[in-house]
C-alpha cells in the first residue's frame, strides 16, 4: 500500500477575519498531514498575526498572492504543497480526503484541485457579485484549493510574480506545468469558497485585472482565453462603449452638438443594455438595481483604462527580472538599530523604523543576510565582546535571525584590515556565506560602509541619518531614504 505523501499546507493572508475561520476548519480536521504555513503578506506587520502554535509563520513580500505563495511553497519542503486561500472553508475531513488524492497519483502528475462550492442564498437569485464568485465552482486550476508536486512548481519557478492580482497567475502557473510535461487531475476534496462581503463598487474594482490580460496576450498569443480556459469577457464592447462615452465629451467640448448627441445616446444605449444584461439573471430589488445602473456607467471605462494601463505597462513586465544578490550586509548601529555609542546594554536597543519590515521582504524573497560591525569601544575598553554579543544577541530577538555577525574590535591605531573602511569584514562575510563579494550588498549609514563595500568589490547602498555627512551622501553611488527603499533597490526596484 502506497505511504501517504507529506504536504505543506500554503495559506497566503493579508489578514483577513476569514482567516481565523480557515485556521479553525483546520484545526477540527487534524491530524495536519505535514506543516501548515500562514504567508503573512500584510503590508504593515507591526502587530502579530495571530495564528495557532501548530501554524508556522512565513513573511510574505507583499506583492501580490504569487509572490506571497511563491515565499509560501519555498519555506516548505514536503514532497507535496497544497495552496488554500485565507477565505476558504474545507469541509470536514478534507486533510484525510486530500491524502486519499494524492496517494495514488503517478509520478507524472505534477497538480490536484479540489472541488469548489460557492454556496449562494436559497431564498432568492444571486447578485451580480455573488454570480461572480460563483464562478469559482467552474473555474479550472485555481489555488482556492489546488495542490502541486514540489518537483513541479521548482521546474517551472512557481508563480509568475508579475501577476500582481488573483486569478489569472492560476491559469498561468496550470499551463506552464502541463506545458513542462506534468498533467493535472481533479481531485474529490471539497472546499467552501464563501461570498465576502463587499462595497456597491466592487465590479469597478475588479476591473483592475484587465492589465494582466494584456500580459497573458502577449504570452500565450491571440486565443490565449481558449488556451488558458478562461471564459470570454466583453472588453469589445466596453471599448465601444467608452469610445462612444469619450466622443460625447469631446464633441461637447468642442461644440459639435449634433454628433454629441448622437455618440451621447450610442454611450447610454450600451450602458443600459450592460445594465439590463446585469439585472436580468439577479434579485431586482431596488438596491441591487440601483448598484448595477451606477456601476455600469463606469465600467466599460474602468476595464478599458485598465486595459490601456497594462500595454503602457507592458515593456517594464516584459523586462527580464533582475535577480536579487547573493546576501546583503548590513551595518549595525544607525542602519539596523539607533545608534548609541559604545552600547553594552540590551535594554538600550531600538530598531530603527521599517527595520523588521524590510528584512522580513528580504528573507521572504530568500536572500541570505550578515551584520558587519565596527565595535572600537571593546580596543577602547568601554564594551567588552561580551556586551558587544549580549546586543547583538538582542538586536537579533527584536529583527529576527540575521545570519553571522562579523565584528572588528580594534581602533583606528591597530592597523588591522577588518575596520571599515577596510574590506575585511565585508570579505569575511562573504567567505562565510560563501557567496563571491562581486555579489554581496553593504547597506549602511556613513561613507566607511561604502567604502569597504567598494574595496570588496561589493555594491553599497546608503541609507543615511542625521549623522551622516552631507559629502558622504554625496559621493555615494545609490542612496535610500530608509532601509524599506534600500530593499527595494536590492530586490530590483526603482
Amino acid at each position: 500500500m502506497p505511504m501517504t505523501p507529506e504536504v505543506d499546507i500554503v495559506v497566503p493572508t493579508v489578514g483577513r477575519p476569514s482567516l481565523q475561520t480557515l485556521l479553525g476548519a483546520l484545526a477540527a480536521d487534524a491530524p495536519v498531514p505535514g506543516r501548515v504555513l500562514v504567508v503573512d503578506d500584510r503590508p504593515d506587520r507591526r502587530a502579530p498575526l495571530p495564528v495557532p502554535a501548530w501554524a508556522q509563520v512565513v513573511p510574505g513580500p507583499a506583492r501580490g498572492p504569487a509572490a506571497a505563495r511563491n515565499a509560501g511553497w519555498r519555506a516548505g519542503r514536503a514532497e507535496w504543497v497544497a495552496f488554500l486561500d485565507d477565505d476558504v472553508v474545507p469541509e470536514a475531513g478534507w486533510f484525510a480526503a486530500l491524502a486519499t488524492d494524492l496517494v495514488a497519483l503517478d509520478h507524472t502528475v505534477g497538480g490536484s484541485q479540489g472541488r469548489i462550492t460557492v454556496p449562494l442564498p436559497l431564498a432568492r437569485r444571486p447578485t451580480d457579485y455573488e454570480r461572480d464568485v460563483a464562478g469559482l465552482a467552474i473555474a479550472r486550476w485555481i489555488t482556492a484549493d489546488m495542490a502541486y508536486r514540489r518537483a513541479a512548481l521548482a521546474a517551472v519557478g512557481g508563480f509568475d510574480e508579475r501577476f500582481p492580482r488573483a486569478y489569472r497567475e492560476d491559469a498561468d502557473l496550470a499551463s506552464r506545468v502541463s506545458a513542462a510535461g506534468w498533467t493535472l487531475v481533479d481531485g474529490s476534496r471539497v472546499t467552501a469558497h464563501p461570498v465576502r462581503p463587499a462595497t456597491r463598487w466592487v465590479s469597478v474594482r475588479r476591473q483592475a485585472g484587465n492589465a494582466d490580460d494584456v500580459l497573458l496576450r502577449v504570452l500565450y498569443g491571440r486565443h490565449w482565453r481558449a488556451r488558458l480556459g478562461i471564459p470570454k469577457g466583453r472588453r469589445g464592447r466596453h471599448l465601444v462603449t467608452t469610445a462612444a462615452g469619450a466622443a460625447a465629451v469631446g464633441c461637447v467640448v468642442t461644440g459639435h452638438r449634433r454628433l454629441a448627441a448622437g455618440a451621447g445616446i450610442a454611450w447610454l444605449a450600451a450602458t443600459a443594455e450592460l445594465a439590463a444584461a446585469r439585472i436580468a439573471p439577479g434579485p431586482r430589488t431596488a438596491d441591487e438595481v440601483l448598484t448595477m445602473v451606477a456601476t455600469s456607467a463606469v465600467l466599460p471605462a474602468a476595464a478599458t483604462g485598465h486595459w490601456l494601463r497594462g500595454w503602457l505597462t507592458l515593456p517594464s513586465r516584459l523586462r527580464p527580472p533582475v535577480p536579487p544578490p547573493a546576501a546583503v550586509l548590513f551595518d549595525r548601529d544607525g542602519t539596523l538599530v539607533v545608534d548609541v555609542p559604545y552600547n553594552g546594554d540590551p535594554d538600550r536597543v531600538v530598531p530603527m523604523p521599517g527595520a523588521r519590515r524590510a528584512l522580513d521582504r528580504l528573507r521572504a524573497a530568500g536572500v541570505p543576510t550578515a551584520v558587519v560591525s565596527n565595535q572600537s569601544g571593546v580596543a577602547r575598553g568601554l564594551l567588552t565582546l561580551g556586551a558587544v554579543e549580549a546586543v547583538n544577541r538582542q538586536v537579533e530577538d527584536l529583527l529576527g535571525p540575521l545570519g553571522p555577525w562579523l565584528v572588528c574590535p580594534h581602533g583606528d591605531e591597530d592597523g588591522c584590515d577588518c575596520r571599515k573602511p577596510a574590506p575585511g569584514l565585508v570579505l569575511q562575510a562573504a567567505d562565510r556565506l560563501q557567496v563571491d563579494p562581486a555579489n554581496v550588498v553593504v547597506v549602511g549609514d556613513i561613507a566607511a560602509d561604502m567604502e569597504a563595500a567598494r574595496r570588496a568589490g561589493a555594491r553599497g547602498i546608503l541609507v543615511p541619518t542625521a549623522a551622516t555627512r552631507p559629502d558622504e551622501v554625496q559621493s555615494a553611488a545609490e542612496v535610500a531614504a530608509d532601509l524599506d527603499g534600500a530593499v527595494r533597490l536590492v530586490l530590483g526596484g526603482r
